[in-house]
């Protein structure tokens, strides 16, 4: 059904105040409260209009990083819980299940192919070093750090070859507050 309003001539609607997601993505097996925390204030300071926490497959993880990991609903409860706990503080949180439903080993690019689809652009990847490393290893990381940016959790102490190469592609948490302008 159709509504008709009245607007005054010359009207332009307002732009949003807030754009864009910013995917957390990462096993959350050793991520604590406090950095989930601070991966949430990093959505509010820079205006984001949801956070995505993506946790990843037990097989995706075993492939990934070869280390034992807990079981994937173990992790998404953990997160729903968290997720519960920030409700009021006006930032939309979203745990993404897809990969649990899939029930086996998601590459990143299906996995990044999924969210650019599904969540509003334009889409920020926050990472902790190792996940940035390991992002950066793989031979599609320069497809995707041409349409995603990284949001990294903290300095790589070693950073990647292709981390270097495409450093204006990517910022660290806490940052600066005009990187989102240069989308």
């Amino acid at each position: 059904m159709r509504q008709n309003i009245q607007v005054p001539y010359g009207y332009e609607p307002p732009a949003p105040s807030r754009k864009g997601t910013l995917i957390f993505y990462d096993s959350f097996e050793h991520i604590s409260d406090e950095e989930l925390g601070r991966a949430a204030d990093e959505a509010v300071n820079r205006k984001f209009t949801k956070l995505i926490l993506y946790p990843l497959h037990e097989e995706t993880v075993r492939r990934m990083a070869k280390e034992p990991v807990s079981p994937f609903y173990r992790r998404e409860d953990r997160l729903h819980e968290w997720r519960r706990e920030q409700e009021g503080t006006g930032l939309a949180i979203a745990v993404e299940g897809w990969e649990g439903k899939r029930k086996k080993y998601t590459p990143i690019d299906t996995a990044l192919r999924h969210l650019t689809e599904v969540y509003p652009a334009p889409h920020f990847l926050y990472l902790t070093p190792e996940m940035a490393n390991q992002f950066a290893s793989f031979s599609s990381f320069e497809e995707w750090i041409v349409k995603i940016r990284l949001l990294l959790a903290a300095e790589p102490s070693h950073p990647h070859p292709r981390l270097v190469k495409f450093s204006h592609r990517w910022d660290l948490a806490g940052g600066r507050l005009d990187s989102l302008d240069k989308v």
